[in-house]
């Protein structure tokens, strides 16, 4: 059975520490390709934050995946978890310019996300070095992991 990157007990969720617009501040995704809402909780020491998305009825990706169920796309889950690794990068780690995707690895889907839910995104900073920094996140729908992955940002 997965288990959570780390304990999120006593963590309140429901208080935001960084809102829409300041996540906006950080990262340049804008309109349709915002796909993290706020940052609930970070620990620049161990390298951990926690995110979330709301899934809306409104979104771009409703109507056509799945016609009748719409499911969320895992590579909007992996895109929220990116944004939420540039996110950290950015805030605590202090990086500027453009930070690109560099790649996914282990990847895993492991429930479906409708719209309607709010999305938390565990993230944990692994390594960074030579302008690059890999992070594991993991999403969370009413207590269950939805998705995991490993996530590697480049500088440029």
């Amino acid at each position: 059975m997965a288990k959570y990157l780390f304990d999120i007990a006593g963590i309140d969720l429901s208080r935001v520490l960084y809102d829409q617009e300041a996540v906006r501040r950080a990262n340049p995704q804008r309109g349709e390709m915002e796909h993290l809402n706020g940052i609930v909780w970070a620990d620049p020491q161990t390298g951990r934050i926690i995110g979330y998305k709301d899934v809306r009825n409104d979104e771009f990706w409703v109507s056509c995946h799945i016609p009748g169920r719409p499911l969320l796309p895992g590579v909007l889950m992996i895109e929220c978890g990116a944004q939420l690794a540039s996110f950290y990068t950015r805030t605590f780690d202090r990086w500027e310019g453009f930070i690109g995707f560099g790649g996914a690895d282990d990847c895993k889907f492991r429930q479906a996300v409708s719209p309607g839910c709010r999305m938390y995104v565990l993230g944990q900073k692994l390594w960074e070095r030579h302008r690059r920094i890999h992070c594991r996140v993991q999403g969370i729908v009413d207590g269950g992991i939805v998705f995991e992955a490993g996530i590697t940002g480049v500088q440029f």
